[in-house]
């Protein structure tokens, strides 16, 4: 993973931002310009929970991927965090502002569909997360911020469970968006954690 390691090291964090953005605006102007089908508010309100979810994902595999294989994409975690969180907030406003649109409507199905209550849940706890995602936050929470942090773990399995039962019917897709999410929090538990100290790669000092 060396080689791969430096090329990384020399990708600028801001690159990853921009192309993380791109789909974005490309999938609203499809919804816009009927390139989603007969339903394109809820196609792209999909869409963008979709992407949400694998960016929450990818934040997930980071430290398993440097541990068990070597490769190195702590530098852009921060990133990719936040852009996980720009989706998300996508994915909600479509809800809000394109779908249902009436306040009264809004809350009674956050407080009477069980996906969506779920859905809200993982959205309240990316929120502090997104907001203390900076150099100043991280001087200012010290110990307490990798703390904080860890709801991430929370988030990821409500996000996926919100997937599992907002689709109708048996689908293996949101199946295998949790299970990858269950996978890689269990990597995280001291025994899995002591097999891939055993295993891992050797790297320098700056993988």
């Amino acid at each position: 993973m060396g080689p791969v390691n430096q090329l990384l090291r020399r990708l600028p964090v801001w690159a990853v931002y921009l192309a993380g953005m791109l789909p974005a605006p490309w999938l609203f102007y499809l919804g816009a310009t009927g390139g989603l089908g007969v339903e394109p508010i809820k196609a792209l309100e999909h869409e963008y929970g979709e992407l949400a979810l694998q960016l929450l994902i990818l934040t997930l595999a980071i430290s398993p991927l440097r541990r068990l294989v070597g490769l190195n994409l702590m530098k852009f975690r921060r990133a990719i965090g936040l852009l996980c969180s720009f989706y998300v907030l996508c994915h909600l406003l479509v809800w809000l502002v394109l779908d249902v649109q009436i306040p009264e409507q809004i809350l009674a199905d956050i407080a009477k569909r069980p996906y969506i209550t779920i859905g809200m849940a993982a959205f309240v706890l990316l929120l502090p997360l997104a907001l203390t995602s900076n150099n100043l936050s991280v001087r200012r929470l010290g110990r307490a911020w990798p703390r904080l942090h860890r709801l991430t773990y929370a988030a990821a399995v409500l996000g996926a469970v919100h997937f599992v039962m907002l689709v109708k019917g048996f689908q293996i897709e949101p199946l295998i968006y949790l299970g990858l999410v269950l996978g890689l929090l269990a990597l995280r538990l001291p025994a899995f954690g002591r097999v891939g100290r055993r295993h891992s790669p050797k790297m320098s000092g700056r993988a």
